[in-house]
């Protein structure tokens, strides 16, 4: 069994955390591809918003 890379754990929860202002708790609660899925939402939102594509997290 394979774990999730705790550093790409905190990227994506920070990331959240910066533009949803969700709780830390809110985020662990979270499964890991329910949490993709709004990192893809809100970067496909900052990306149309701004064109700016910095403000994106690229789910590799």
């Amino acid at each position: 069994m394979s774990l999730y890379p705790q550093e790409r754990l905190y990227q994506e929860m920070a990331f959240l955390a910066y533009y949803l202002h969700w709780s830390s708790q809110t985020l662990m609660d979270l499964d890991h591809w329910e949490r993709r899925r709004w990192c893809r939402e809100v970067s496909a939102i900052n990306k149309k918003l701004s064109g700016n594509e910095q403000k994106t997290f690229e789910l590799k």
